[in-house]
């Protein structure tokens, strides 16, 4: 049997097509004038911090944007800085080494009008055990190992608003409370979506208490719970409700789950 011949695709739009490829190469990073550089004065005894979390953030973002060292890091921030006219102090290698170690990691999102409406999965990220000296030399240990990463996604906007890593061995469901407490308290939550593996009066709980609406399938061959409290009876809700339809749901809620990305190696 005869191989087939590859596709070819001829360009035809090249001034576009030049034009895009020398976009690819351009540097463009906003600064916006108005950011807390310095820290605030927090009335406490020792000594003040003098730069603020967002701005050992954005060297730190630096620093692994171009896998520079910190002493690279601080000597291109500074260039950045006057570049944009901006006469900030720039911390120095000692500051971003002893401050990342303690960095709470600010993740920037686009507000969305309403209500907030969570899609919340998991999925697995594998990396290599020995690096590439102790290989060679002593020959590979064990094989490639696993991590796992929670999100919780805002529908709207399709922002990761919520992240945790966790060991292989850790399930989905005990980690969903631990993610929607990563949301802001004075944020509405509308729904939370998820798959069957979160039907537990765990998540429930966490999700009824920050007044949303679970969208949770019931696991096959679920039985109704004691109605102890709002959660399991919001639960018992939906297992009325979705009884009669529940094979056709899981089939859906398996076509339109998040993939899982098991090609990733760090």
């Amino acid at each position: 049997m005869t191989k087939p011949l590859p596709a070819r695709y001829r360009t035809t739009n090249w001034s576009a097509y030049n034009a895009a490829l020398r976009k690819r190469g351009s540097l463009l990073i906003w600064l916006d004038r108005e950011m807390a550089w310095l820290a605030p004065h927090e009335r406490r005894p020792g000594r003040p911090r003098v730069f603020s979390e967002g701005a050992i953030q954005f060297c730190l973002s630096i620093k692994v944007l171009f896998k520079l060292p910190l002493r690279q890091t601080a000597g291109m921030v500074a260039s950045l800085l006057r570049m944009a006219g901006l006469d900030w102090p720039v911390p120095d290698y000692s500051t971003l080494c002893r401050r990342q170690k303690t960095l709470a990691v600010q993740i920037p999102y686009r507000r969305a009008s309403g209500p907030l409406n969570l899609l919340v999965d998991s999925t697995g990220i594998k990396f290599l055990g020995d690096g590439e000296w102790q290989a060679r030399k002593h020959g590979a240990q064990g094989r490639r190992q696993w991590r796992k990463i929670h999100l919780a996604v805002d529908t709207a906007t399709s922002d990761i608003r919520a992240v945790e890593f966790t060991p292989s061995r850790d399930g989905d469901s005990p980690v969903l409370p631990d993610l929607i407490e990563q949301i802001p308290e004075d944020e509405p939550i509308d729904t939370v979506t998820a798959d069957g593996a979160y039907d537990t009066r765990r998540c429930h709980t966490a999700i009824i208490e920050r007044q949303a609406t679970a969208i949770i399938p019931i696991r096959k061959n679920g039985r109704p719970w004691k109605e102890d409290g709002p959660a399991a009876a919001a639960r018992n809700d939906i297992l009325r409700a979705t009884r009669p339809h529940a094979a056709a749901l899981r089939k859906s809620f398996r076509e339109f789950r998040t993939p899982r990305c098991n090609s990733c190696d760090l």
